[in-house]
């Protein structure tokens, strides 16, 4: 009987992209760059919906393909020459863990100010275990968030996309082989920063086009230039939201050069001791000595 045995490759991320996973990527963003602007580009003789009315279309579309993504990295082998699948029971668990303990951390904040402490987790997470992964992360983790804090509501898919698309860009930050210590640290409480402000940004503009009673320096126009859409958009964002997006992005600097080290070498430790980048290869038992 043949048992299978590493082959020496050092441990990498469960889940690296491919074509395949490229593909369902970007048209997964492409869908939501379209769902989130497409009230900018409507004429003055458009019907305007609110999220309310659009929310379960792009929820129904946005399953299908977070589920494309996990599909192409199961299909994907990790060397050109079919090594094991990209997506694997241990991979799975990984993925099922991260997103509990993300859905867990979100409530401690409970919105106040807005503090939400598992950016931090979101961002270390995608960077040590890459884009693809992260993407899925960080959607699951929004949509296990909702069903435990029954956040549930036509702003539930836009969520999942924003920070899927966080967790995106922490896999692919600069350095992920050979960047350590403070220098990753400052990095990834840099980003983390940065997309806790763009986080809140994007969401802003999911609601932005159908509030009303909003002044007119900062209200929607329906059918105005883009450019002069764009201006009103970023004075409602400084008037209304940066109050709360700035504690946010302080919160997962601070926890960022806090705890990045401890959480940083748990997931590489996990990474490493599952050998998700191995590819398993075949030999025969070891001869039995004779008898006698």
């Amino acid at each position: 009987m043949s048992r299978p045995v590493p082959s020496g490759v050092p441990a990498g991320r469960p889940v690296p992209l491919g074509r395949r996973s490229v593909t369902a990527l970007l048209l997964t963003s492409l869908v939501g760059v379209t769902a989130f602007g497409w009230p900018l580009l409507a004429s003055t003789k458009s019907a305007l919906v609110g999220h309310a009315t659009d929310a379960p279309w792009l929820f129904a579309l946005l399953l299908p393909m977070l589920l494309a993504v996990v599909i192409a990295q199961i299909s994907e082998g990790r060397t050109a020459g079919g090594g094991a699948p990209g997506l694997d029971a241990k991979s799975v668990a990984l993925l099922g863990v991260l997103a509990a303990a993300g859905a867990a951390l979100r409530p401690l904040g409970a919105g106040t100010a807005g503090l939400e402490p598992m950016f931090f987790l979101m961002v270390l997470s995608g960077r040590v275990l890459g884009p693809g992964f992260g993407f899925v992360l960080g959607s699951l983790s929004m949509f296990a968030s909702a069903l435990l804090t029954g956040g549930v509501g036509p702003w539930l898919p836009f969520q999942m996309l924003a920070m899927g698309w966080v967790c995106l860009g922490a896999g692919l930050l600069p350095g992920s082989a050979r960047l350590r210590g403070r220098r990753e640290l400052w990095l990834l409480a840099g980003y983390g920063a940065l997309a806790s402000v763009l986080y809140g940004t994007i969401m802003n503009l999911q609601g932005w086009p159908y509030i009303a009673g909003l002044s007119g320096s900062i209200s929607f126009v329906p059918g105005d230039p883009l450019p002069a859409n764009l201006v009103r958009f970023a004075a409602y964002c400084l008037t209304t939201s940066l109050g709360w997006d700035l504690p946010r992005a302080a919160l997962t600097v601070v926890l960022c050069l806090t705890l990045g080290t401890a959480v940083l070498r748990a997931l590489r430790r996990a990474t490493r001791r599952a050998a998700f980048d191995a590819p398993v290869a075949f030999q025969p038992p070891d001869s039995q000595p004779p008898s006698g």
